[in-house]
């Protein structure tokens, strides 16, 4: 198990960490979320020893990363692909993590294999792909049998059977009793690989709970309709006081409701309906309501305008509007 009690991080008058507690149990798929600086990455450094809290503290096993006798055995961590010589091949840097952890040579083997790397077990990791590079840190990572296994977007750079891989070898590590805390950005693998959800915003805890029951606390259950008069079924739920909370590409609507209760309104209006479909809410939408005060960089919404432009046919007669980038 993982512990965090009031972690707190400063550099200067910045606050990277603030107040943050969760646990992370054995058994489960622990998902890390947040955005861009958020205090995640920091978070995992503290949880490592290479950082110092400024205040709180992390137990691993009821122990502090640097009391552990054997950090290696206790647990595997991934947070920097790039920490690997490049001159040393995969199976000399894995055999000399071995050896200075008393690790028996037959485990360097069958991480290689575990990770797929047998034919590249003797290039030097300064030629490795992106993907490869994740492989090799991963085998790393649980080159000493851990029960705690800590990774940071685990799924970088690899290719679909490499992401296919990583679901499956993180389930079966929690099926095995062991700890496991992923970090990712992928909303979409994140839902089909986490079974417990810690997510911040801003070095501060926005939620602990499971997978299920964000979804649901942070989203709104709702139908897809489609009709060949969108806008009249429009008017009749906006009646009812329900909210249409999205306009699909094919001109259906979503509604915040019940198939039940759309099928009651088109019966008494005479709308004419060709489905009524129940919809089921994302993990990436229920994390976009969480965090939207917590994103420290917004991206400009597709289409809106830019600073210096103007929308389409907005143009004062006998002007031209220039063909060049936008500065």
């Amino acid at each position: 198990m993982i512990e965090v009690t009031d972690l707190t991080k400063r550099y200067g008058n910045t606050t990277a960490v603030d107040g943050l507690g969760f646990r992370v149990r054995p058994g489960l798929v622990t998902g890390f979320l947040g955005p861009n600086g958020a205090g995640k990455s920091t978070t995992m450094r503290m949880m490592l020893g290479l950082d110092r809290p400024t205040a709180g503290e992390v137990r691993i096993g009821g122990t502090p990363y640097r009391q552990l006798r054997d950090p290696l055995r206790t647990v595997g961590a991934l947070l920097d692909t790039g920490a690997v010589h490049p001159g040393r091949t995969a199976l000399n840097h894995l055999r000399c993590l071995a050896r200075s952890n008393r690790i028996p040579a037959r485990r360097v083997h069958e991480v290689i294999e575990l990770a797929g790397l047998e034919d590249a077990a003797h290039r030097r990791a300064g030629t490795f792909s992106l993907g490869m590079g994740q492989r090799l840190g991963i085998a790393a990572a649980l080159l000493g049998e851990p029960a705690v296994v800590v990774l940071d977007e685990p799924v970088n750079g690899l290719d679909p059977e490499g992401v296919l891989w990583i679901r499956r070898l993180l389930r079966d590590l929690a099926a095995e009793g062991r700890t496991v805390l992923m970090s990712s950005h992928l909303m979409s693998e994140a839902a089909l690989t986490v079974d417990h959800l810690v997510v911040i915003g801003r070095g501060r805890l926005l939620a602990d709970t499971g997978m299920t029951a964000f979804i649901d606390e942070h989203t709104e259950a709702g139908v897809r309709v489609r009709t060949p008069e969108p806008e009249r079924l429009r008017d009749v739920l906006a009646g009812a006081g329900i909210e249409v909370v999205a306009d699909c590409a094919d001109g259906s609507l979503r509604a915040a409701t019940s198939a039940e209760r759309v099928g009651e309104l088109v019966a008494a209006h005479a709308v004419p309906v060709h489905e009524v479909t129940r919809t089921h809410a994302s993990l990436e939408e229920a994390f976009m309501r969480l965090t939207a005060d917590a994103v420290e960089y917004r991206s400009q919404r597709p289409g809106a305008d830019l600073p210096g432009t103007k929308p389409p046919g907005t143009e004062q007669p006998g002007t031209e509007q220039p063909g060049g980038a936008h500065r």
